[in-house]
């Protein structure tokens, strides 16, 4: 019998997961190509033979989304598997309408049957959309169960934007280790905060050979998910943030819907910078969709280093790349601190940008004048610092998880804003936790 050729559509994580566990060593079928989108400089590239198994000693081909028809009818695909998220519900629809016309099905592999079986307890924090807060929720989760005395590690949604047959397994303790595997922005700023707090991080490709490793210094895993993707492992407890700023969108995201229907646990987050008609709508929404979950109201205050630089001046707000980009946000804490701090105005970056900078804004017009912090590659840090310097401001807030002066070079005064998760009245996250305190 023929093997069913296949094409799988990704973002340099969730398709190598599927991959990895659905299709590896499946003979069943034949992966004839990865495409990629949303992360720059992945495509033109392979996914290795050490990683492919032994069905692809030549591993296998990533090419750029925009290839999609060429490769369907070129290499008479059956079927396409869509696996990258954040998304809206409305242009998954368009890919399928278009992969259908070209002659293959369109499929999309479920959330059980891609959770890999931890054996240890789980606990996963995911999010209806980019940016709502998972990374906050998640240090709040691990502080509170290390203060009961457990060893937690925190795995990390999947960046492999290196070498990745040497990111096969990734493990981070010091900000040396960060060094040592040659991290983007974009790695730094989701691992770097659990660094710092003393939590280890497990990231890389091969999502099983990364919590066995984890397993062995653990008592308990935590998921950190990665934009609004489902967990990879079958979570004990399953926490789903989402963001009453994007009021509507944990209902209108692939797979942040699935995500919300999943959830045990639900975070209203930023409650304290929201509209209260907003709040209200997500809570509704919630309810509905979801009747059973408990719902946890939480804010995210900020914390300013030196906030009186901020005051009568013009600033130049640096933001959370993803955030801004395909999570679609149109201001974070960077912008808040600006507010709250009384800058005289804000200055637009756009005429100051170099190169892929200058990429970014051409690709996502509605960022607006705030300048996110893209990172994916050397060269887009040094247009990051370029663009960075060229901007006339007297100060630069920095809205992202790291410190970006430690990384590239602010000539102009700056102020980091830092944020971390505070629940608000009942029950708390304490409370959800319980079993796992004992």
């Amino acid at each position: 019998m023929s093997k069913v050729k296949t094409l799988i559509m990704g973002a340099a994580g969730r398709d190598f997961h599927n991959f990895n566990l659905i299709y590896r060593d499946n003979d069943k079928y034949e992966i004839v190509a990865f495409t990629a989108t949303q992360i720059p400089d992945i495509d033109g590239r392979k996914y290795p033979a050490e990683l492919a198994g032994k069905l692809y000693p030549n591993g296998i081909p990533i090419h750029d989304e925009s290839d999609l028809q060429q490769l369907i009818e070129n290499n008479t695909i059956e079927e396409v598997v869509f696996s990258y998220s954040d998304i809206l519900h409305e242009d998954v629809m368009h890919k399928a309408s278009k992969v259908m016309a070209w002659g293959a099905h369109f499929k999309i592999l479920g959330g059980e049957p891609t959770m890999v079986k931890s054996t240890k307890p789980v606990i996963a924090i995911g999010a209806v959309r980019t940016g709502c807060g998972k990374s906050q929720t998640t240090r709040r989760v691990a502080q509170i169960l290390k203060d009961a005395g457990h060893k937690v590690a925190a795995i990390r949604h999947p960046m492999p934007y290196g070498d990745l047959a040497e990111q096969k397994v990734q493990r981070f303790a010091t900000i040396e280790d960060l060094k040592k595997h040659k991290c983007t922005i974009e790695e730094m700023e989701e691992y770097e905060p659990h660094i710092e707090t003393g939590t280890i991080v497990y990231a890389g490709v091969d999502y099983e050979a990364i919590v066995r490793e984890a397993e062995k210094e653990a008592d308990i895993i935590l998921w950190d998910g990665g934009n609004n993707d489902m967990p990879f492992y079958k979570p004990d407890l399953n926490i789903v943030v989402v963001d009453p700023h994007r009021a509507g969108h944990e209902r209108l995201y692939y797979p942040g819907e699935t995500n919300l229907l999943m959830a045990d646990v639900v975070v209203i987050n930023k409650i304290d910078t929201a509209d209260t008609e907003d709040i209200d709508e997500v809570r509704w929404s919630v309810r509905e969709a979801n009747p059973n979950a408990v719902i946890i109201d939480a804010a995210s205050p900020i914390s300013v280093e030196e906030a009186d630089l901020i005051l009568g001046k013009t600033a130049l707000v640096v933001e959370d790349g993803p955030t801004l980009t395909h999570g679609e946000m149109t201001y974070g804490a960077g912008m808040v601190a600006a507010e709250k701090f009384g800058a005289a105005d804000v200055v637009d970056p756009r005429p100051f940008t170099v190169g892929t900078i200058t990429e970014t804004f051409e690709k996502y017009p509605d960022i607006g004048e705030l300048l996110p912090a893209m990172g994916y590659g050397k060269q887009q840090m040094k247009d990051l610092e370029e663009t960075i310097a060229k901007t006339k401001c007297e100060v630069v807030i920095i809205g992202t998880p790291i410190d970006l002066r430690r990384i590239i070079n602010i000539k102009q005064p700056s102020v980091r804003v830092t944020y971390d998760l505070q629940e608000i009245g009942q029950p708390t996250l304490v409370d959800v936790l319980k079993p796992f305190l004992k």
